[in-house]
């Protein structure tokens, strides 16, 4: 039986061996332990830039980071990591969870990171157009300097929390308006916002509407007016549910949006109610609403008038319910689904019922679109009826996806599951054209109305016009 081989330190070859591997350690661990001293030790910083959209001045910002990575198989010592315009900056940097101007002798373990934390407060000026704000970070080690840029826009503004209009008023564009907690409008009051106005709104920061809401805007980009969350930077002003929305309660009348731009709302628009007068309780000509998470326009058994409209992208485009008054002409109601939104409820939904009970229905619809795609959606149009109170619903010259039509309702030219050939979608860039391209069978397709002009404020043909919101 053969005898394990076995070394003891008897043995001639163990004991030089041992010393071998025992010092080839030592030195390793040495190594590990020391600092790395030449000019050639490597280090990487993950951005050369931090770049931070307009930011309002007294909100700060969003804070970003990058990481200092030490290359090395040894530790390595950070001189210096420096913001160079010091406490006078208008930014502030956090140094592995230390607030400061500059943090000496960073020891980075070989192989290791640390983190830098930026943010920048503006302070308030009296420009009224963005302004530049830059620094830098210096990065200092064995001789060697690098530098991180730093790059804001900041932009004054009027700063309004829990903003009351207990008297009519008038908002101009001199600068925008930030708005946090909610901006109230009290019965009675109005508030009218004229062209070019800019209204950002916090996350927390809903206008409520118990009076009448005037929006002139112009049909010029610069001259729109928009509603749209308070955070530019990068991601969060994609986001849908960015702000709650704009909400005409059963007290509110007379309302007029006229180039307006709603974005990145919850539910863009909601109201309750019939008007208390003759006319809609909400005139919509030339508006686009998009990006909304739960509703684009959300109406409880109340009357809307709307021209020329787009509502795009939105969790539900349009839902009636409860019954109510409404005429839409030349609109465009069109979902895709996307990295925010998830299609799966049709782009209109109408119905005269609620858990509390029916309501008598009416609503026109007349040269518009209505669809959707990649999504779980076949009948891009519902429409429920419920009860006997009196309805009425009628289809006049549209384009709609729908595979079961709806019954109890009118429906006079239409054009049926054929795409409409919008003029650019690029879902994965976020990019939505919804002009139509030259062989759409939406185009010379509707019928004369009285809406003369489209969503650009170009002008509609005397003879047969297109559907949906733009003429080609």
């Amino acid at each position: 039986m053969k005898r394990p081989l076995s070394f003891t330190f008897s043995s001639p070859f163990f004991f030089p061996l041992f010393l071998c591997v025992l010092a080839s350690l030592l030195l390793f661990a040495c190594k590990k332990d020391s600092f790395i001293t030449s000019r050639d030790a490597r280090i990487s910083i993950t951005i050369d830039t931090l770049k931070y959209d307009t930011v309002f001045t007294k909100l700060g910002s969003v804070t970003q980071s990058f990481k200092i990575i030490n290359e090395n198989n040894q530790k390595l010592r950070l001189s210096s990591v420096k913001l160079m315009g010091g406490n006078s900056s208008a930014y502030k940097i956090n140094i592995d969870g230390v607030a400061t101007e500059e943090a000496k002798d960073v020891e980075l373990e070989a192989n290791d990171s640390v983190y830098v934390f930026v943010q920048v407060t503006v302070d308030p000026n009296s420009q009224n157009l963005p302004f530049v704000i830059r620094d830098s970070i210096q990065v200092a080690y064995n001789g060697n300097t690098q530098f991180v840029q730093l790059e804001a826009w900041g932009q004054n503004a009027h700063f309004f929390r829990d903003k009351h209009i207990i008297s009519d008023e008038s908002w101009t564009n001199d600068l925008p308006y930030v708005i946090q907690g909610f901006l109230f409008i009290e019965a009675g009051k109005k508030l009218t916002i004229e062209k070019g106005c800019r209204i950002y709104l916090h996350a927390d920061a809903p206008v409520i509407v118990d009076g009448t809401l005037i929006v002139n805007g112009e049909k010029d980009t610069a001259d729109r007016v928009y509603f749209t969350g308070d955070r530019l930077d990068e991601p969060y002003k994609g986001f849908p549910a960015a702000w709650p929305g704009i909400y005409f309660s059963p007290l509110s009348k007379d309302n007029v949006l006229q180039y307006a731009i709603i974005k990145n709302a919850y539910q863009a628009l909601s109201l309750e109610a019939p008007s208390s007068n003759a006319s809609p309780k909400l005139l919509l000509k030339e508006c686009v609403i998009d990006n909304a998470y739960d509703a684009g326009i959300l109406a409880l058994n109340s009357s809307i008038v709307a021209e020329n409209c787009l509502i795009s992208n939105c969790g539900k485009n349009i839902s009636i319910t409860g019954g109510g008054d409404y005429q839409f002409t030349h609109c465009t109601a069109v979902t895709y689904s996307n990295a925010y939104i998830d299609h799966k409820s049709p782009v209109l939904f109408l119905s005269n019922a609620t858990n509390a009970g029916t309501g008598s229905l009416q609503a026109v619809f007349r040269n518009c679109i209505f669809w959707g795609e990649g999504g779980l959606v076949d009948d891009e149009v519902i429409v429920n009826r419920s009860g006997t109170n009196p309805f009425s619903v009628n289809f006049d010259y549209n384009l709609w996806k729908v595979k079961t039509a709806p019954t109890n309702v009118t429906v006079n030219h239409i054009i049926n599951d054929q795409p409409p050939l919008f003029d650019s979608i690029n879902v994965s860039n976020r990019y939505f054209n919804f002009r139509l391209k030259e062989f759409s069978p939406a185009i010379d397709a509707g019928t004369p109305s009285s809406v003369l002009i489209d969503l650009d404020g170009k002008s509609r043909p005397v003879g047969l016009p297109d559907l949906g919101c733009f003429e080609k």
